[in-house]
């Protein structure tokens, strides 16, 4: 296996990386807020929980209650229901984006 050797000049290009990024000047600027915010992160999980338990529940519901024992139609109102779940899921977000957006115009409006 062969080994590459490090030339001196790129010795000081990296020895100024390593200076750089573990200098305190350069933590005191780190920001640690979350990238996502919490909200949307519990509306995922409700989405998801939802989007699992709904059809399956539906499907076990329907099998023999309404449709008695006809599996192809309890299999459509599965389907049927994740896809209500997606949806709901599509409308939330997208208001949720609406309301960012008219919250930055608000912002922007004030500021001037």
């Amino acid at each position: 296996m062969a080994s590459r050797r490090i030339i001196s000049s790129e010795k000081g290009v990296l020895e100024k990386d390593d200076a750089s990024t573990f200098s305190p000047a350069a933590s005191e600027e780190s920001n640690i807020a979350p990238a996502v915010p919490p909200g949307v992160i519990f509306k995922l999980l409700a989405f998801t929980f939802a989007m699992v338990v709904f059809p399956i529940g539906s499907y076990f519901a329907t099998v023999n209650t309404i449709f008695r024992g006809n599996s192809t139609f309890a299999g459509a109102t599965a389907a049927v229901v994740a896809n209500v779940v997606l949806i709901g899921y599509v409308i939330v977000a997208m208001k949720e984006d609406q309301s960012e957006r008219l919250e930055a115009e608000e912002k922007a409006r004030k500021s001037k």
